[in-house]
């Protein structure tokens, strides 16, 4: 079993005066079914980097919860973070797996601008990928028009949103959808994920 080093939400406790990392349990149900297993990332980008160096992790997963800081987000410790990781990822040509805001995390990187969209946040949304309809789930707030070099659009909603990219030369991959809240989980996802990630 492949490890993944998996990034976390920031969530804030003020009553505390907490600033947690958190992960939702289905991710490492999802991972697990995938034949990968987490290794949870601290949003402290040297611990992160450390962790991931000791643990040889096998890539990287880049999971939602907060808008990004240049967006309005409340989290720039989980920027920092993710931009720290994907460089530690280029460096070591790891594979990386952007989910929503880790796909936003990519087009940022490379100058894709992002707007806020209406209606993308559902249960279920009509999409297309490879051309093909498919049903996905939909939770965000923000997404692009179009997309910049090296990433290609391999998902599209119907109002052009762009829900799926990858790198033309790197292993890089991006969905917007969130294949954790699917019940039960789906074929084609944990296929992607296998794939992205190497999994025989």
């Amino acid at each position: 079993m492949k490890s993944v080093g998996v990034t976390q939400r920031v969530e804030i406790v003020p009553g505390y005066g907490e600033r947690r990392d958190c992960l939702d349990q289905a991710w490492t149900k999802f991972l697990i079914s995938c034949d990968l297993l987490p290794v949870l990332l601290p949003n402290v980008a040297e611990a992160a980097l450390a962790l991931c160096e000791k643990s040889r992790v096998a890539g990287l997963l880049l999971t939602g919860g907060n808008d990004l800081a240049a967006l309005g987000g409340d989290a720039p410790e989980r920027d920092e973070t993710e931009n720290a990781l994907l460089d530690f990822a280029e460096r070591q040509s790891l594979p990386v797996l952007g989910v929503c805001r880790g796909m936003q995390v990519i087009q940022q990187r490379a100058g894709t601008p992002l707007h806020r969209v209406e209606g993308h946040v559902a249960q279920r949304q009509l999409i297309r990928i490879n051309d093909a309809p498919a049903e996905v789930n939909s939770y965000h707030h923000f997404g692009a028009f179009e997309s910049q070099p090296p990433l290609d659009v391999w998902a599209i909603a119907d109002d052009g949103v762009v829900k799926a990219i990858r790198h033309s030369a790197k292993p890089m991959t991006g969905i917007m959808w969130h294949p954790e809240r699917c019940s039960p989980f789906r074929a084609a996802d944990v296929e992607l994920f296998r794939q992205v990630f190497g999994v025989q």
